[in-house]
């Protein structure tokens, strides 16, 4: 039997989802969150064979917490559930180390499918997101895609960027993630420095085109 754990910041689509699973014989939900950094600690206490994740959400969003996964154990599996076909969403899920990507649109049958695919080790992108991940190869081979700008950022510049994006203070930063005031200034700093972006405004704008936050 394999165990997973869901992560959905909607209680309804988790029990949702949770009500669909629990009908498959050869699985089993271990544990259910809502955000993701509650997510990481579950997966590290329960270490489940997959994570069911939901890309958009507030404080840790899906991308940054599969991230930290897979560093602790690299040979983790997740599946990513999303609203957003955005080609940008697609392929930071993938590079965080996501082993497929589902749109919440899709049936409950496409997602056991997805499963299936991830269990025998393989990827799994709905088929609507095909043609646009495509056109973003395409657009890499010439030369059109470089390195993403998020990796000149540590994990915990991405947190804190993320955070700044949803409009949190550098008071709220440092009680979300439990360090100083003057440390999370001393990040945001960095963070300008290294994406030559200068305001709040700026990161703002720059961490939901990036997908670490939504409007």
């Amino acid at each position: 039997m394999k165990t997973v754990l869901l992560v959905e910041d909607h209680a309804l689509v988790r029990r949702g989802i949770r009500t669909m699973l629990e009908v498959e014989a050869d699985m089993k939900v271990v544990g259910e969150c809502g955000d993701g950094r509650e997510a990481v600690r579950l997966f590290n206490r329960l270490r489940p064979d997959l994570v069911l994740m939901d890309v958009a959400m507030p404080d840790l969003n899906g991308i940054e917490a599969a991230r930290q996964m897979i560093a602790s154990r690299p040979g983790a599996r997740i599946i990513m559930l999303s609203m957003h076909a955005d080609g940008q969403y697609v392929v930071e899920s993938f590079r965080a180390g996501a082993s497929g990507y589902v749109l919440k649109d899709a049936a409950f049958g496409e997602l056991l499918s997805a499963i299936k695919a991830v269990r025998d080790g393989k990827r799994y992108l709905s088929p609507p997101l095909n043609e646009t991940l495509l056109t973003d190869y395409v657009r890499a081979t010439r030369g059109d895609r470089t390195v993403s700008e998020l990796d000149i950022l540590s994990n915990r510049e991405r947190e804190v960027l993320q955070l700044i994006g949803e409009g949190n203070s550098s008071a709220e930063i440092a009680g979300k993630l439990e360090i100083s005031v003057r440390t999370v200034e001393t990040h945001r700093q960095h963070i300008m420095e290294k994406l030559n972006i200068h305001s709040v405004a700026g990161l703002t704008k720059f961490a939901i085109r990036h997908g670490l936050c939504s409007l």
